[in-house]
């Protein structure tokens, strides 16, 4: 990932964390209009540390007061009864439910979940839930009235985050309004109960970044540095909008950008598993389909003429098991577009002469020396490796 695309991403992060319009939801959206591969569970839920870190700051006396009362409360019996010292249990119940429902589906969050389809049908649907829970339902509570019960069910409500296009703020804020909290209320217990499941979440996925991730640390720390300086901004101004305002502007937003991304999808202008569909940078059934249909037939003509013309084979290489269009070693698809295998979860692809994990230059569509900085030709340097190793005449 280039530092160019971490901080639009980190922008949008930013922008979109309090919003309830989905943040993870947004990062993969603008990642495959750009044509940009998807940036990943882990960049996601990293550069969340930085938006997290803007409402602890923001919300500072109230977290100071909660976090100051509940450890004294655990001594103290006369002040278990505060609101600081319920707010705090209350927080830690609502907790439970998305860190244990996160780690089960951990696996579905890295892979099925991300698909634009079901991001976009959930930007549709859950923005229509909470259209009418902001419209229909009688909101009169306070943060006062919270109970271990009406915690709980928050804590449930938010555990629909951890599929993109739901919005975590989103997601709690329609559990609090059908609860009848007010609109304000509810969205400070959504944004004091996120803390530490979004902390624990991305120092948990910390460990995943770099490797085979597409973003890199680099990447990461600048993208997360952007969106806390961009969230605060942004969770100042909420907060004073919806004192005021009605949540429909994002309900329209939520379901018009649901019905694009769905058009796109069905044009075939967006890959739903990868980038741009036109891009090469797609998932893995469009890159598998796109290869075999397109790259890996006109691969297999070139190379048979050539043996035919030689009298040699065409590529010892290849295993006819696997097919031309898929690398033998890790099974990854061949890009038709680089001619190197694409690993369909990360995007990144494989140097057959050194074994490395490289990314593409968008200008020259040449992989980019991870050591150097600078665009390659893998084939030009194999062939060049050949011409040294075969003895003159």
């Amino acid at each position: 990932m280039s530092i160019l695309e971490s901080i639009i991403l980190g922008v949008i992060q930013g922008v979109t964390e309090f919003l309830p319009i989905s943040s993870s939801g947004h990062l993969r959206v603008v990642s495959s209009f750009f044509g940009w591969p998807d940036p990943g569970a882990a960049f996601t839920a990293v550069s969340q540390i930085g938006t997290e870190l803007a409402v602890l700051i923001y919300f500072r006396a109230r977290v100071w007061g909660i976090l100051s009362a509940w450890f004294r409360s655990l001594v103290n019996r006369e002040l278990r009864r505060t609101l600081d010292a319920r707010m705090g249990w209350y927080v830690i119940i609502g907790t439970i439910p998305i860190g244990v429902i996160g780690l089960l589906l951990e696996e579905e969050i890295d892979s099925l979940f991300r698909d634009l389809r079901l991001i976009a049908l959930t930007l549709i649907i859950f923005g229509v839930f909470l259209g009418m829970a902001d419209r229909y339902m009688r909101k009169h509570r306070e943060l006062s009235d919270l109970n271990v019960q009406r915690g709980l069910i928050y804590g449930l409500f938010q555990t629909l985050a951890l599929i993109p296009g739901v919005s975590r703020s989103g997601a709690t804020v329609t559990g609090g309004m059908l609860l009848r909290f007010k609109r304000r209320d509810a969205a400070e217990y959504a944004f004091l109960l996120a803390m530490p499941a979004v902390f624990a979440s991305g120092f948990y996925k910390l460990t995943d970044i770099g490797g085979n991730e597409y973003a890199g640390w680099t990447a990461t720390f600048v993208g997360t540095a952007v969106a806390f300086l961009v969230g605060y901004a942004v969770i100042a101004w909420f907060m004073q909008f919806i004192s005021t305002h009605s949540f429909m502007p994002f309900v329209y937003y939520r379901i018009g950008l649901g019905v694009l991304v769905l058009t796109l999808v069905s044009f075939n202008v967006l890959d739903p598993q990868g980038g741009s569909a036109s891009n090469g940078s797609a998932g893995p059934e469009a890159s598998s389909e796109e290869s075999s249909s397109e790259g890996g037939e006109k691969d297999k003509e070139e190379k048979d003429s050539a043996g035919d013309e030689d009298g040699s084979s065409s590529d010892s290489s290849v295993d006819p098991s696997t097919g031309p269009s898929t690398d033998p070693e890790t099974g990854w698809p061949i890009d038709p577009e680089t001619g190197l295998a694409e690993n369909p979860e990360t995007g990144q692809h494989k140097d057959p002469n050194t074994g490395e994990l490289v990314e593409i230059d968008p200008q020259t569509g040449l992989p980019i020396d991870p050591y150097t900085g600078q665009p390659y030709d893998p084939q030009a340097q194999q062939e060049q490796g050949q011409q040294e190793q075969t003895p003159a005449g």
